[in-house]
């Protein structure tokens, strides 16, 4: 009888392993966020993004394979560093760091532990265990600015800008194109910052851009407080990052958002799978990582539909924010797009100009 017991042990042991025998650990995935994890914005999308990677990859009633851990309201500099090593230390094997001024940290920790993978989101630089990712939110900024420029009533719009890199750039750009696209006579007015997060600050720019007859705002900073002030002065404004409906419901009249959860997931699995590799990824619309919708109840459904056409062209290739039938000048007249062409990526991301239409000067450094 005991013989038996201990055969069919044994058995059960072999067909159902005993927990934690054979199960491999979870992957441990840090995020570094760089403003305060809020209901929107930014962070609030990456870190939609971080649960999307969960919900993927730790299924039901099985062993959970990833665990994630995030710190948020890094400032960008030497604080990232301590706090990228840190969670280096903790035992993340991979480890997100979405925000541009956390590249040189990312690289400089990546370095000494170069069995971590690392992922720079808006960074350009790589290692041998460093990537690289970025959307094209510009195409996003594009369709905006059309329904931006059907909206409009003053010919006016305002934006409140962070800091002059040439992510921002390319998003104030394509915007006034977008809006320039349905009418002619549009002018954008600029604001700049030189912040990502101040609340404070980024209200304060929108009641002066509203206070110069601005009457459809956008913006590219990490809070809600632009939306907010819309929603107070009775403006129109572009949602960023992620739907803001739920703090200017009769502001918002479209949103661009970021969509980082399929990305996440993919790159999680490879590391799981053993087949991560550095490299670059810079998706746009085709890919889904940015697109608009979440349209405000004061838009005609007339403007939806032609922003939503746009938006399927652009993801067909049929348009190019930046492809030019005449040649496009920047605000000081000079020529930089010809007729009939259209810029590289690289020179996309090189840029440093303001198109014309657009009123104010890049920040001198």
């Amino acid at each position: 009888m005991y013989k038996n017991l201990v055969a069919a042990f044994a058995a059960a042991c072999f067909l159902f392993p005993v927990f934690g025998q054979d199960a491999r650990p979870p992957l441990k995935i840090g995020f570094v966020y760089v403003a305060p994890l809020t209901d929107t914005g930014w962070v609030h999308q990456h870190d939609q993004g971080r649960k999307a990677l969960e919900a993927a990859l730790n299924l039901p009633g099985q062993t959970p394979r990833v665990q994630t851990t995030y710190v948020e309201n890094v400032p960008e500099g030497p604080d990232a560093e301590r706090v990228i090593r840190d969670l280096v230390q903790q035992g993340n094997k991979l480890i997100f760091t979405p925000s541009f001024g956390y590249m040189e940290p990312t690289l400089k920790v990546a370095q000494e532990f170069p069995d971590v993978r690392f992922e720079s989101i808006t960074g350009y630089k790589t290692a041998a265990n460093v990537a690289t990712a970025n959307a094209r939110y510009y195409e996003g900024r594009y369709l905006s600015g059309v329904a931006a420029g059907r909206m409009s009533k003053t010919h006016l719009a305002g934006y409140v800008a962070g800091f002059p890199i040439p992510e921002v750039l390319q998003g104030i750009n394509a915007f006034t194109l977008g809006m320039r696209s349905v009418d002619p006579s549009a002018q954008v007015k600029v604001i700049w910052l030189n912040t990502w997060f101040d609340p404070a600050r980024e209200r304060d720019a929108a009641v002066t851009l509203f206070n110069q007859y601005v009457d459809v705002i956008a913006f590219h900073t990490a809070s809600n407080a632009v939306m907010v002030a819309a929603q107070e002065r009775g403006k129109m404004a572009v949602a960023y990052h992620s739907d803001m409906r739920s703090v200017a419901p009769d502001a918002q009249i479209v949103a661009v958002i970021h969509e980082w959860g399929s990305y996440y997931t993919q790159r999680a699995q490879a590391v799981l799978d053993g087949s991560w590799k550095s490299g670059n990824v810079w998706g746009g619309v085709k890919e889904g990582m940015v697109r608009v919708g979440d349209f405000g109840s004061r838009v005609p459904l007339q403007v939806q539909q032609e922003v939503l056409a746009r938006q399927k062209d652009i993801a067909a290739g049929r348009l190019q924010p930046f492809a030019a039938r005449q040649a496009v000048r920047d605000n000081q007249g000079h020529v930089v797009i010809a007729a009939g062409k259209s810029l590289t990526d690289a020179q996309i991301l090189e840029m440093n100009w303001l198109v014309q239409g657009v009123q104010g000067n890049l920040p001198k450094p």
